[in-house]
């Protein structure tokens, strides 16, 4: 399931912001490694970046629903919040 280009470009926008890294997410597409390969993304980044979507994007996240596997490319990030989204 791919996500629209511009939700991407939207969780682009969020990551960017939140991580401080703009100029570096620019460059990135779906296929982008995040957890591991931005050492900006540790264990706290991560807390302030879902409340970043959450806030962003107007839903929720429960502890339960949030795993690694979200967070292992820029892709799969978007097809979170795609998911969340319509739901």
């Amino acid at each position: 399931m791919e996500t629209t280009s511009g939700l991407l470009d939207d969780v682009k926008a969020v990551v960017g912001s939140t991580l401080q890294i703009r100029d570096r997410v620019t460059r990135m597409d779906a296929a982008a490694p995040l957890l591991g390969a931005v050492p900006e993304l540790d264990s706290m980044a991560v807390v302030s970046l879902i409340t970043a979507l959450e806030e962003h994007f107007g839903f929720t996240v429960s502890d339960d629903e949030i795993g690694a596997a979200a967070f292992e490319t820029l892709g799969s990030l978007a097809r979170f919040v795609e998911q969340k989204l319509a739901r």
